[in-house]
C-alpha cells in the first residue's frame, strides 16, 4: 500500500498536505496554461475559470495575509526596541531630575547658611550636616558629621535657617550630639528686641506639635512688647551667646499674678526639617572669660601709664629742687 494513498475500510483517502501540495501544482499549472495558451478561452474559458479563480484568490488572500502578519510582527519587534530605548530615556531624565531638584534644595539651603553667617559675622563658624536624629516627627536631639577633630566642644551653639538651633552637649572625635530648642525640659534666657525686657523660653515637644515654643517671666510693666515682635539670646544667659534670634512673639497674655507675662513664640528655625547647620565655634564662657582678660588687660594699661606719668611728675620735681638749691 503506498503511504501517500492510505485505504481507510473501503475507501481510499489522501493525507491533506498531499492534497493541498497536488491542488498547488494543479493552481500553478493552469494559471501558467492561462497565460500562455488559449485553451481556456471562451466557454471552456468561463468553466474553467469557475475553478481556477476560487483556488488563485485563496492563494492571493493567504499570500497577502502572510505578507501583512509579517509586517506586522516587523513593525511591532520594531516598537519595543523603540519603547526600551523611550523607557531608558525617560528612566535617565528621571534621574537626572530627581538629582537636580536635590541640588537646587542643597543651594537653596545653602544660601540661607551663607545669609545666616552674614548676620552673626562676629562669630566664627564651621558647618556641619545631620546624620542622625531621635526618633520622632521633629529634630529635637540630632547628631551631625564634625566633631573634635574640627575643634567642636560642649555648649557649642548651633544655628540654622533664620536663628538659634540649639547646643552641643556631646562631642566624640567626628560626631557631637545636639540637644535642640524645642526638646523638652530645654530652656533659654531670652531677650525681646524691642524693649530689652528678659523673658525664658522654655521647649516642650507637645507644643511644638502646633508650630510654637513657650515662654514665660516675661515683665513688662510698660506693655511695649506686641505681637510679632523678635525674641533673641540674651546677654545673661549662660550657655548662648548674647542676640542671636530665637523666634517672634505669636501669643502674649497676663499671668494670674499681674507682675508677668507668658505666651508662645513662633521659632525662627523649622524644626521639620534640618539637613545642614552651622556651629559657632565661640562659646559663651571663652566670650566672657576673653571680655574679662580685655577688660583686666586695659586696667592694667591705665594702671601703668598712671605709674608712669606719676614717676615722671615726681622726677620733674625733684630736678626743680636741686636747681632751686644750686641757685
Amino acid at each position: 500500500m503506498s503511504p501517500v494513498i492510505r485505504r481507510r475500510g473501503d475507501k481510499f483517502t489522501i493525507p491533506g498536505k498531499y492534497l493541498l501540495f497536488i491542488l498547488t501544482l494543479v493552481s500553478i499549472g493552469l494559471i501558467i496554461i492561462t497565460f500562455n495558451t488559449n485553451l481556456f478561452s471562451g466557454a471552456a474559458d468561463s468553466v474553467a475559470g469557475v475553478f481556477v479563480i476560487p483556488f488563485q484568490k485563496g492563494i492571493t488572500s493567504a499570500g497577502t495575509w502572510l505578507t501583512d502578519r509579517s509586517k506586522d510582527l516587523a513593525n511591532i519587534r520594531e516598537l519595543q526596541s523603540e519603547n526600551t530605548a523611550l523607557q531608558q530615556k525617560v528612566d535617565d531624565l528621571t534621574t537626572e531630575n530627581t538629582n537636580l531638584q536635590q541640588e537646587k534644595y542643597e543651594l537653596s539651603n545653602l544660601r540661607k547658611l551663607y545669609d545666616l553667617d552674614s548676620q552673626y559675622s562676629q562669630y566664627d563658624k564651621i558647618g556641619a550636616r545631620v546624620i542622625a536624629k531621635d526618633a520622632g516627627n521633629w529634630y529635637h536631639s540630632f547628631v551631625i558629621d564634625k566633631g573634635t577633630d574640627e575643634g567642636l566642644d560642649v555648649d557649642m551653639n548651633i544655628i540654622a535657617g533664620s536663628g538659634l538651633v540649639g547646643r552641643i552637649t556631646s562631642v566624640g572625635p567626628d560626631w557631637a550630639k545636639v540637644e535642640t530648642i524645642i526638646a523638652d525640659n530645654s530652656s533659654v534666657s531670652g531677650m525681646v528686641l524691642s524693649s530689652s525686657d528678659n523673658l525664658i523660653v522654655t521647649g516642650d515637644l507637645e507644643t511644638y506639635a502646633k508650630g510654637a515654643i513657650r515662654f514665660s517671666k516675661l515683665v513688662d510693666e510698660a506693655d511695649k512688647v506686641t505681637i510679632g515682635d523678635k525674641v533673641v539670646t540674651s546677654n545673661i544667659s549662660d550657655k548662648y551667646l548674647p542676640g542671636i534670634l530665637i523666634g517672634y512673639i505669636n501669643t502674649l497674655d497676663s499671668d494670674s499674678n499681674n507682675l508677668t507675662k507668658s505666651g508662645l513664640l513662633t521659632p525662627a528655625v523649622d524644626f521639620d526639617h534640618l539637613d545642614e547647620v552651622l556651629v559657632i565655634l565661640q562659646k559663651k564662657q571663652n566670650v566672657n572669660t576673653s571680655d574679662t582678660a580685655s577688660s583686666s588687660a586695659s586696667a592694667s594699661e591705665s594702671a601703668s601709664d598712671n605709674a608712669g606719668q606719676e614717676s615722671s611728675a615726681g622726677a620733674s620735681s625733684s630736678a626743680g629742687v636741686t636747681t632751686a638749691d644750686g641757685n
